[in-house]
């Protein structure tokens, strides 16, 4: 079964995205924020990571930088799902190692959408 680990500070979005991802198939963890994703990913490589960029005590771009340039990071798909809509921020994102991006609010056909796009689905 493949896992997803869900990185965001709304409870109720965790809870969304949780559903969207078993209803998938996935096995889902849950972190607050970046740093609790990092902590997490030191010892667990998730197949999918759906990360949010507004959070407190990291970011999302803090971390997928330091998660991309920890060794054997580059197989985990990362998806942005924030509300972030500046084309330089969705940029830098991408450069950043990000595998998509999906503005909030979402459903479960845009998630399962970007999953096809990236072919973890």
């Amino acid at each position: 079964m493949p896992s997803c680990l869900i990185v965001d500070d709304s409870k109720v979005v965790r809870k969304l995205e949780r559903r969207i991802m078993e209803e998938l198939g996935y096995t889902v963890s849950e972190a607050e924020d970046g740093q609790q994703a990092a902590d997490y990913c030191t010892g667990t490589k998730p197949d999918l990571i759906l990360l949010d960029w507004h959070m407190p005590v990291m970011d999302g771009i803090t971390f997928i930088e330091k998660f991309r340039a920890m060794d054997g990071n580059d197989v985990t798909k990362v998806i942005f799902c924030t509300t972030e809509t500046d084309m330089n921020n969705i940029m830098r994102a991408i450069g950043a190692g990000a595998n998509e991006y999906v503005m909030k609010p979402f459903d479960a056909d845009i998630i399962k959408g970007k999953l096809e796009q990236i072919g973890i689905l």
